[in-house]
């Protein structure tokens, strides 16, 4: 029974909400003399993606590859990559340059705002053929999976000499990553500490 006069309580409005802002050059940064990773947006901010920005060195190769849960977001910033991003005819062990898909497709020279969209079971890669360094923007759906990936590979890739295939191949198995040809890495994106990985926090 509602008093005469009395104000019925309304539906309580929802609590106003803050998005994310991240400003240049900011944000937790994972280098080796492999690359350079730095998390713009994790899975504590956001329930769709995990967000980087990654420094492709000039020689390295991520290998090709293939997920069956997660879906990818590449797009070049700045330098050019060699991409990857269909089924070829025949999963050759030995590299992925020369795979061409059944209806022609080949690796593409990616160029500056360049977009590439991964879905589930595509096998792709991508590869710095040139003697500059490159940056791209990088998504991986859902997260956080990529992030604690990125941190264990840190580990593998801060280890003098070629990676070690038998242990990033343990590592990307446990992450949804079916590894089709080798991870191979040149000269760093910068000065590093031989050796040494870096884990820094900026912002």
């Amino acid at each position: 029974m509602t008093r005469t006069g009395a104000v019925e309580p309304g539906p309580q409005r929802p609590r106003p909400r803050s998005g994310l802002v991240v400003p240049p050059g900011r944000g937790r940064t994972l280098r080796t003399a492999a690359q350079q990773v730095t998390f713009k947006v994790t899975g504590q901010h956001s329930r769709a993606a995990s967000s980087f920005e990654v420094v492709v060195p000039p020689g390295f190769d991520v290998g090709a590859h293939v997920h069956t849960r997660s879906e990818e977001l590449f797009y070049v910033l700045e330098g050019e990559l060699e991409l990857l991003a269909f089924e070829p005819r025949l999963r050759t062990r030995d590299g992925w340059r020369e795979w061409e898909s059944a209806a022609g497709d080949r690796p593409v020279r990616a160029t500056t705002g360049t977009t590439v969209l991964v879905p589930p079971g595509c096998p792709h890669a991508f590869a710095n053929p040139t003697g500059a360094p490159a940056r791209m923007f990088f998504q991986a759906a859902p997260p956080p999976d990529h992030e604690r990936y990125f941190d264990e590979l840190l580990d593998i890739l801060a280890a003098d000499g070629p990676p070690d295939e038998a242990a990033v191949a343990e590592l990307r198995a446990r992450y949804d990553i079916e590894q089709l040809t080798p991870l191979r890495h040149g000269p760093p994106p910068g000065p590093v500490p031989k050796g040494a990985p870096d884990r820094s926090e900026e912002g």
